[in-house]
């Protein structure tokens, strides 16, 4: 699944959620759910962040490659 994919999905939970009606299994799956799209949108998430830092613009409008590990 797609970071966008996995945050319209938990929107979703957070809604289904919040209804007065859900029984307990039902809302132990979506909370199961929930997290296991947490931890993928986060990994997303991260991994853009590490591509993002490895490309840096200098002031002259060129870009350098840098380390992931900085």
């Amino acid at each position: 699944m797609s970071f966008e994919e996995d945050v319209m999905r938990l929107e979703s939970i957070v809604r289904d959620l919040d209804r007065d009606d859900l029984d307990l299994d039902r809302a132990l799956r979506l909370f199961e759910e929930g997290i296991a799209r947490l931890r993928s949108a986060s990994a997303a998430l991260t991994e853009a962040n590490g591509r993002v830092q490895e490309l840096v613009a200098a002031a002259d409008g060129s870009f350098a490659l840098t380390d992931r590990d900085n």
